[in-house]
């Protein structure tokens, strides 16, 4: 009877033992490094299993997939709870860590920016060059149509940022963020503005601020811009606004505008139309909005570009004149 207690107490203590030694080569492998040289992506399909992620990660090399990784799955069941995405693997990361970020479903982020003073036709070929992204010419004609708005003209709607986005996200919900941002920026400016501005709607503010965005980067020079163009449209001067024209001439613009293309008759030639054109131009930033709804208190009536990034700004022709044959005509 001892030696069967005794024979049973060793088996027990061998078994103990070999337990002990199976955890701790367990956790030896969750505290892993992965040590990869640069960071890599891992995509894990819906319905991915542990089982499934521990080969992935040893055809990639990172880790042996053998009994110790069946065993981590069977002590902590908490991380089998595998969320599909595309995950990025660092250099810092271990087993663990890892597998922390895939249960909690963090997802790789990626960041886009919307550059303001853009069209959307140029935030298109950008946005079609960046990775895990679907974007055709229609995106952004969806969110307007998503939100009550079939004009089919999305410029100037949608709010020049930053974003984040993930490989699941899709490119209606970063443009859905960029309209609903730049709705709330313009019933702001709106609902703020300068008593007695010539303008109607906010849409017009919005148009006029885009006209603004491409006229100057200074952002002093915004509240100054605004007042001309607001001073013309008191006095029902015409805008006479270079970056109008060439938004008209679309494609055909190659750097230059000519004569002939001043004296055509398009609905954005401000040379030739009264008011504001139809619609913007560009998307506005904050600064542009803000410029058009608080106008500097200015009698200027006309500038023109000292050639740096800046403007002389004048009262009177003659006074504009001048200018334009110190930094325009004499160059």
């Amino acid at each position: 009877m001892l030696r069967l207690l005794a024979a049973l107490f060793s088996v027990a203590v061998i078994a103990a033992v070999a337990g002990m030694w199976a955890f701790h080569q367990t956790q030896a492998l969750a505290q892993q490094s992965l040590a990869v040289t640069e960071p890599q992506e891992l995509t894990l399909e819906h319905g991915t299993s542990f089982r499934s992620l521990g080969k992935a990660l040893a055809d990639k090399q990172l880790i042996t997939y053998d009994w110790r990784w069946k065993l981590l799955g069977k002590l902590h069941p908490e991380l089998t709870a595998i969320q599909s995405g595309l995950y990025q693997i660092d250099s810092s990361d271990t087993v663990n860590s890892l597998l922390e970020r895939i249960i909690r479903g963090d997802e790789k982020r990626f960041f886009l920016t919307l550059i303001e003073g853009k069209t959307v036709q140029e935030w298109l070929l950008y946005l079609q060059t960046l990775p895990h992204l679907s974007v055709d010419q229609e995106a952004f004609n969806r969110v307007l149509a998503a939100h009550g708005d079939s004009s089919n003209h999305p410029e100037g709607k949608f709010f020049p940022d930053t974003y984040q986005y993930r490989a699941s996200s899709g490119i209606e919900s970063i443009l859905t963020q960029s309209y609903l941002k730049m709705q709330q920026a313009l019933d702001k400016a709106w609902q703020q503005r300068d008593s007695n501005l010539p303008l109607e709607t906010p849409y017009e503010l919005l148009t006029l601020a885009s006209i603004i965005e491409k006229e100057t980067g200074q952002e002093s020079e915004r509240p100054l811009i605004a007042a001309v163009f607001i001073n013309r449209l008191r006095k029902g001067m015409r805008l006479q606004t270079d970056p109008t024209v060439i938004y008209g001439m679309g494609a055909r613009y190659d750097g230059n505008i000519r004569r002939k293309d001043l004296r055509e008759a398009t609905p954005y030639n401000t040379y030739r139309i009264n008011g504001l054109p139809p619609t913007p131009i560009a998307a506005p930033g904050l600064e542009s909005l803000l410029a058009a709804a608080h106008p500097a208190d200015v009698a200027y009536l006309y500038f023109v570009s000292r050639n740096d990034g800046s403007h002389i700004f004048s009262n009177t022709l003659a006074e504009h004149n001048k200018a334009v044959d110190k930094y325009q005509r004499n160059r």
